[in-house]
């Protein structure tokens, strides 16, 4: 099994697992294959939450812009059941930056959504311009049964994400990471590559201060990193 990185204290807020980033490269290429690879790699990658993630419009992608705008999160209720609510906060809504990997990434897979609307199988060469998705459509909507059709609106539901999420994760040596856990480590890893906090909140949906006291973990990269930082201010002032 791999050694995860934890919260060091137990007095800290958060006791979620923080990845180191070749980690979180070994983690998300693992699921290349599974129907979660999109999911996971848009939440490795933009740190966005679990629900805000399985409440993505195609709509909300504006590949000329690079960015992923968040409008909305997935709810599961006793009185509604499943269904789509707005953020707790004007600050959820956001539009994330992302890189052009994970633009290919998600182009791939909405193209795969106009191939199941038009009945054609992967790679047959056909003109999909002319193929609309219907309105509100889901990026990572619930997969379908057998003997069910696909549906573009249904959403996924967010606690079986995670728990086949995790699943997955301890088949590949990741036992105990929680799909949330990413969020936690990109942010991390943000800080440690000295992103500045206001930047990362604006990014994650979060103000600052809980960023800070509740979401980042230290990693060993950050304390060595720390502790070079010191060595060269240290040196020679000693007399060793």
């Amino acid at each position: 099994m791999r050694e995860l990185v934890k919260v060091p204290s137990p007095a800290e807020a958060d006791h979620g697992i923080a990845l180191e980033s070749e980690q979180l490269r070994s983690l998300v290429q693992g699921f290349r294959g599974s129907v979660l690879f999109p999911t996971v790699a848009v939440a490795a990658f933009t740190g966005a939450r679990r629900n805000e993630i399985l409440a993505l419009r195609w709509d909300d992608l504006d590949t000329a812009a690079k960015t992923l705008r968040i409008e909305r999160a997935a709810e599961e209720t006793e009185k509604h059941g499943l269904r789509i609510k707005g953020p707790k906060t004007e600050r959820g809504k956001r539009s994330i930056t992302i890189d052009d990997d994970l633009i290919a990434l998600l182009t791939a897979e909405r193209e795969r959504h106009l191939r199941i609307i038009a009945g054609v199988p992967d790679g047959a060469v056909v003109d999909l311009s002319f193929v609309k998705l219907p309105p509100g459509a889901l990026m990572f909507p619930n997969p379908p049964g057998p003997g069910e059709d696909f549906s573009f609106l249904k959403l996924r539901n967010p606690r079986n994400t995670t728990k086949e999420f995790m699943r997955k994760a301890a088949k590949l040596g990741f036992r105990g990471l929680r799909l949330y856990d990413l969020r936690g480590t990109h942010e991390t890893l943000l800080l440690d590559a000295g992103v500045p906090v206001h930047v990362i909140a604006a990014r994650c949906g979060h103000d600052p201060a809980v960023l800070l006291r509740s979401y980042a973990k230290r990693t060993r990269k950050a304390d060595t990193s720390a502790a070079a930082v010191i060595g060269a201010l240290s040196r020679g002032a000693l007399g060793i």
